[in-house]
């Protein structure tokens, strides 16, 4: 096991007065803007239309056992590919593994509908450099002050982020994970996966209730619902774990960490301890804070399909905690 190198970036940024003063920051070109918004609106508005159809439809056919276990089973399967995957092992290293794992958890976390890997771990490495400053592509702390800018900083985090057209640019945020063409295959077939992640569910509620209601049934429960509430609960890692919660250790942004949004999240709420040690395999670094994506990672550990799993030292908890 690997101890985690460093804390986060202490470095200081300006503020800049367009994206192009940022490096690897641009805005999106006419057509590209379109295209964005196209599917930005598709992806926050399809789980919605889908969880209150399930909603209506709950009322005449009552939520079933197969309904339920589509739901959790595929959402603990795309948490899992999110926090395991996109985020702990591609975007920040925190162990080794595989090719056939590394396809896995690139496959499940697309099915999540989030973007393909190669966009999200850019996003994400470019949230690091400059987190909760100028240069963040989703903090809610600079959108003015007092309660309306508090209000418009969650919206722009949560989910409004989605439809800012800006270009994060791939060779300059994620060059290692471009220079690995089965990753960049995968990423090619993002769309494809997707469908996946809805299929799987349509397909198994049809055969293990073997009516047509179970087929429609499933889809909507592990296909639509479970997409709107992985959506939710990961952008709250976004909104939420900036502004509510603990900050127990030194960092250079206003991370949190929050309970709910961690056992919600298989313990991506533990976001400040992630902050001040963003390579750390755990997240959980208490031995009462959950933290699922963690465990996965343990297991994969001792079962010899992960390696070099970063995890801070006793000495670095200590120098990074702040005083009570």
């Amino acid at each position: 096991m690997s101890e985690v190198t460093k804390l986060g970036s202490q470095a200081k940024f300006k503020t800049p007065s367009k994206p192009s003063d940022f490096p690897g920051i641009a805005m999106a070109s006419l057509p590209a803007q379109k295209f964005e918004r196209t599917v930005a609106l598709t992806v926050v508005i399809m789980p919605f239309l889908g969880f209150l159809a399930a909603i209506i439809l709950f009322w005449g056919y009552a939520l079933g056992p197969v309904e339920l276990g589509l739901l959790i089973g595929m959402y603990a399967a795309t948490i899992i590919g999110i926090g395991v995957g996109f985020h702990r092992h591609f975007s920040h290293r925190a162990f080794k593994t595989n090719r056939v794992v590394r396809v896995i958890l690139a496959v499940l976390g697309s099915m999540a509908a989030q973007g393909p890997v190669l966009f999200w771990a850019a996003i994400h490495r470019r949230h690091h450099a400059y987190s909760d400053q100028s240069g963040d592509p989703h903090s809610p702390h600079l959108h003015g002050k007092g309660i309306s800018g508090l209000l418009r900083g969650l919206w722009h985090a949560h989910t409004g982020w989605l439809f800012v057209h800006e270009v994060t640019d791939w060779t300059h945020y994620i060059p290692d994970l471009l220079r690995d063409t089965l990753l960049f295959k995968v990423n090619r077939l993002y769309f494809a996966w997707v469908f996946l992640g809805l299929l799987i569910p349509t397909v198994l509620g049809g055969i293990l209730t073997g009516t047509w209601v179970g087929t429609l049934q499933g889809f909507l429960w592990g296909g639509l619902v479970r997409t709107f509430l992985v959506h939710h609960t990961t952008w709250s890692v976004n909104s939420i774990t900036h502004v509510c919660g603990t900050h127990p250790f030194h960092s250079r942004d206003q991370s949190r960490n929050n309970f709910l949004i961690a056992l919600l999240a298989f313990g991506e709420g533990w976001h400040n301890n992630h902050h001040a040690f963003p390579g750390s395999a755990r997240h959980g670094l208490e031995w009462w804070q959950i933290d699922w994506n963690g465990c996965v990672i343990r297991i994969l550990e001792r079962i010899g399909l992960a390696w070099d799993v970063k995890v801070p030292t006793v000495r670095m908890l200590v120098e990074s905690r702040r005083s009570r």
